[in-house]
This record gives structure tokens, C-alpha cells and sequence, in this order.
């Protein structure tokens, strides 16, 4: 088995492996919410009923995504001096200009309250469009978020702007603007004084596609989740590969610690021969002395002992 497949690896490789699945679960959960938003921003409601814009959206409320060319009506006072003219629109492939008026969406006919710009038409010139409307009016139209199209206006002393963007067309009116406009259809029944009068309709066709940042929070995430999970995987493998190390380090000392226990047998199991060869050597002396001196002489005179007379 490999070192870093031992049992005391496990606890360790089943956190990394949990923790990277995690990581790449969320990532996909991220990016289906992503599609899921621009799919639903990208429903083509303009067929649906008319709601009141008060069950779509409030004056401070942020744009509802989901709820892109859906049709509203409503009802307030126009501001007439707010009136400005999108440069660059066509129609039946003709350029021209959005005449554009904020309406001060205000059943009890409060000009001052929060307005919401409204694409009253289209006019092949500045000077040809009508002049703004003024009082109370009902409008129908189709919503639609702010433009996005990073387009710069060059000068902001006069009523022509780029693009529907609230951030520029909060520059001409003296009260707050909701997070988008609405689009006036001339074909509209239940409207009063909606100001379209002698302008074409602003085609659906040339509305702005829908703006790029809509679900990019959730695309972030779906990003950063995986750059989580190759950090973990490196924080995973950083402590295997040190806890293999330590390991390897541990092995090294007990061996080294083995073979001083080995030499110092060794060096006893030597003294043990010096001893033996020091007995063998005691042995063989006392051997040599026995063979050397023979059998000892009976003394003269000794009791019971017959000396043998010499010869003649």
C-alpha cells in the first residue's frame, strides 16, 4: 500500500474529498442560477396582461429581472422640463431619436413624486418631434431596464443624451427616477394624454438587449467556487506531503537509533569472545602443567609404601 493511502491518511483524504465536491456542487448551483436568470430576463412578455406598475416594482425598488418587457400601466403627472431625446434609434431603418418625458407616478397628481422616464416615441429629428405633454396622463407601456451600453454623454448642457440611462437622465429632473423605463404602446387602449401623439411607435425590435449585468453576480460566484476548490486541493496535498515527511523523518531516527543498539551488541558479543578466548587460553595452561609434571612420585617413608630396592 502507498504511504499517503495509509489508515491515518483517511480522515484527511475524505475532508479534501468532501470539501472539493462541495466546492464544485456549489459552482454548478451558481452557474444554473446564472442561466436561470437570463433565461427568465430573457421571456418574451409582451404579450402578457397589463399589471399596475405598483405590483411590479415600487420608486425604490431594484429593476425585476424577471419581469423584462412585461406590460404595465400608469398613472401620474408629466414632467414636461425632464424631456430628453435618445440619439442613435431607428426606425423602419431610418435613424432618428427616443422622445423621452419622465412621469411623476402619483395617483393624487403629486408632480414631485418619483418618476419613471417614458419612451413616448420616435422622431426622425429633435425639431420635428411635438412638444411635451403636460397634466395628468394614463400610460401603458412595456418595461425595460436601464441601458448598459457604456456610451459617454459628450456634452450635458443639452436635452440629447446616448442612451436611457437613469445615472444621466437624473441630471434633468429635480425628483427620483426608478430603476428603468417604460416603453409607450401606441396601440393601447385605457390610455389618457399619453403623449404620443404625432410620433412613431419606438419598435420593440430596436429595444436595448437586455442589460449585460444581469445575473453576473450569481456567474462570479460560479467562478470563485472551483478557485476554493484548487486551493483546497493544494492546502490537501501540502499536508499529506508533510505528514509523509514527518514520517520518513520518525523512520530515519529509529533506525539510526537501531544500528548504535546493533554496534553496541556487537561491541558486547566481542567482549564475550575476548572472554571466551581469555577462558580457552586458562584452560590449555592448566592442560600444559598436568602433561608436563606426570604423575607425582611416592614419597619415601610413607606409610604402606614398600620401596623397591635398586639393582645389584
Amino acid at each position: 500500500m502507498a504511504p499517503a493511502l495509509a489508515p491515518r491518511f483517511w480522515g484527511l483524504h475524505a475532508l479534501g474529498t468532501v470539501v472539493v465536491l462541495a466546492t464544485l456542487a456549489l459552482s454548478w448551483w451558481q452557474w444554473g442560477a446564472f442561466q436561470n436568470e437570463r433565461t427568465v430576463a430573457a421571456r418574451d412578455l409582451t404579450q402578457a396582461p397589463v399589471v399596475p406598475l405598483d405590483d411590479v416594482m415600487g420608486p425604490d425598488d431594484a429593476f425585476p429581472a424577471p419581469d423584462v418587457g412585461r406590460p404595465v400601466t400608469l398613472t401620474g403627472t408629466w414632467v414636461p422640463e425632464g424631456t430628453v431625446y435618445v440619439e442613435g434609434r431607428e426606425h423602419d431603418g431610418e435613424p432618428g431619436y427616443w422622445v423621452v418625458t419622465p412621469l411623476a407616478v402619483s395617483d393624487d397628481g403629486d408632480a414631485d413624486a418619483p418618476a419613471m422616464e417614458v419612451v413616448r416615441g420616435w422622431s426622425p429629428t429633435v425639431e420635428g418631434a411635438p412638444a411635451a405633454p403636460q397634466g395628468t396622463a394614463t400610460v401603458v407601456g412595456w418595461l425595460q431596464p436601464t441601458d448598459g451600453t457604456g456610451a459617454t454623454d459628450p456634452d450635458r448642457t443639452d436635452d440629447v443624451v446616448p442612451q436611457v440611462r437613469i445615472a444621466d437622465l437624473i441630471q434633468h429632473v429635480d425628483q427620483d427616477l426608478y430603476s428603468g423605463y417604460v416603453v409607450a404602446d401606441l396601440d393601447a387602449t385605457g390610455t389618457e394624454n399619453d403623449g404620443t401623439t404625432d410620433l412613431a411607435a419606438a419598435d420593440l425590435t430596436q429595444l436595448p438587449d437586455v442589460s449585460g449585468d444581469i445575473g453576473l453576480r450569481n456567474l462570479l460566484y460560479a467562478v470563485q467556487w472551483p478557485a476554493f476548490g484548487v486551493f483546497a486541493i493544494i492546502v490537501w496535498v501540502r499536508l499529506t506531503r508533510d505528514m509523509l515527511a514527518a514520517d520518513r523523518r520518525g523512520q530515519d531516527e529509529d533506525d539510526d537509533g537501531q544500528d548504535e543498539d546493533d554496534d553496541g551488541q556487537d561491541e558486547d558479543d566481542d567482549g564475550q569472545d575476548e572472554d571466551d578466548d581469555g577462558q580457552d587460553e586458562d584452560d590449555d595452561g592448566q592442560d600444559d602443567g598436568q602433561d608436563d609434571g606426570g604423575p607425582e612420585a611416592p614419597r619415601e617413608g610413607r606409610p604402606g609404601v614398600t620401596p623397591v630396592p635398586s639393582g645389584p
